[in-house]
């Protein structure tokens, strides 16, 4: 909205064409979110605890987490408002990727808000089951694909890292893996979002990471010279990467250890579906599993935590997810959480190198 008012004015003062860049209007969309994330959010804990908007003490964790009863959750609400604004305020309101993503932030955020309200009201302390939940995430992934492949130019190649010359084209079937990695990666946040900052970490990692391809696949000099696709208008995602960033750090101001705030399915299901839908659109699918290595890790460990199980009889780890496995065996909440924040962000220089080796 102020990018529209402002910009225009830089016929009479040319000072005003500074709004031109996405850079200068990502570096405003972080400190906006930062702004509205600082301001907002002691509000929302203290309204979260007049209205018992507050976590229970769930079966599946270990026992010392008792001490995290009555945490205010849903703080996602909180990330969803601190990212559109911005994303409204300095965005070309124009741009299709703008809207299709922030669609996808509110219909998975709505997803995970039914699932925590259920959770808050229910007298078993269980959100929505397992398969209306699935149902949900299909259905509006569905939607995000078709919207994405009938988009006018769209590209259905799959880009391989590491490999220039290696580009195979799905076709239609580039809907069925776009479903997939989007369901995938939202449920993949939601398992990770299980101890203080653990999830807001690599969330902020891949946002850094993608922010910075948004950029590069979205101007057609650099594209070029780097020898990736270049996608028309994808570069304006920069600056919805950036608010993302920005409230991603003012949640972690009150979600690190021991936090005041939990951001509940509302954040990790919203979270991770967006990172997704930016990943397909910047045409870094699987770069977002090199990126999103922890993700893909907590992932990991409850599947074969099934099959093992299933199979042998026996548990491959003590609990999974596997953050879990290490409290159980005797590492400090902390240890776990800032171990787990740097492997993150080793995983995104490893992405990150991968623009000049190719």
């Amino acid at each position: 909205m102020l990018y529209h008012l402002l910009f225009p004015l830089y016929v009479k003062f040319s000072v005003f064409n500074v709004f031109r860049y996405i850079t200068f209007r990502t570096v405003l969309a972080i400190l906006t979110a930062l702004i509205i994330s600082f301001i907002l959010t002691p509000y929302i804990i203290r309204k979260f605890h007049e209205w018992k908007i507050k976590s229970d003490k769930r079966e599946d964790v270990p026992d010392r987490h008792i001490t995290k009863q009555g945490t205010p959750t849903m703080g996602g609400f909180v990330i969803l408002i601190s990212t559109i604004i911005p994303t409204l305020l300095w965005s070309d309101l124009r741009n299709y990727y703008i809207w299709l993503v922030t669609f996808t932030l509110l219909s998975f955020g709505g997803i995970g808000f039914a699932d925590d309200i259920k959770k808050l009201r229910g007298t078993n302390g269980k959100g929505i089951s397992g398969r209306t939940k699935m149902s949900l995430q299909i259905f509006f992934s569905v939607i995000i694909s078709v919207l994405l492949y009938l988009r006018p130019g769209f590209i259905t190649e799959l880009t391989v890292p590491f490999f220039k010359n290696i580009t195979p084209d799905l076709g239609i079937f580039y809907i069925l893996l776009a479903i997939f990695i989007i369901v995938g990666t939202s449920n993949a946040v939601n398992l990770t979002d299980g101890l203080d900052g653990l999830a807001i970490g690599p969330v902020l990692t891949v946002c850094a990471t993608f922010m910075l391809f948004s950029y590069l696949v979205g101007n057609i000099k650099f594209a070029q010279y780097l020898q990736i696709f270049y996608v028309k208008g994808a570069g304006e995602l920069t600056i919805l990467c950036g608010a993302m960033l920005g409230a991603g750090i003012g949640f972690l101001w009150y979600n690190a250890y021991p936090a005041e705030l939990f951001m509940g399915d509302t954040g990790s299901l919203s979270l991770g579906a967006t990172l997704a839908t930016i990943a397909v659109i910047i045409k870094q699918e699987i770069l977002l599993l090199i990126v999103g290595g922890i993700f893909v890790l907590e992932t990991a460990s409850v599947i074969i935590q099934v099959i093992s199980f299933k199979w042998r009889g026996k548990r491959a780890f003590r609990m999974a997810p596997i953050h879990h496995h290490y409290e159980l065996k005797g590492w400090n909440e902390e240890k776990i959480v800032v171990r787990f924040w740097i492997i993150s962000v080793i995983l995104g220089l490893l992405a990150l190198s991968t623009l000049k080796l190719r």
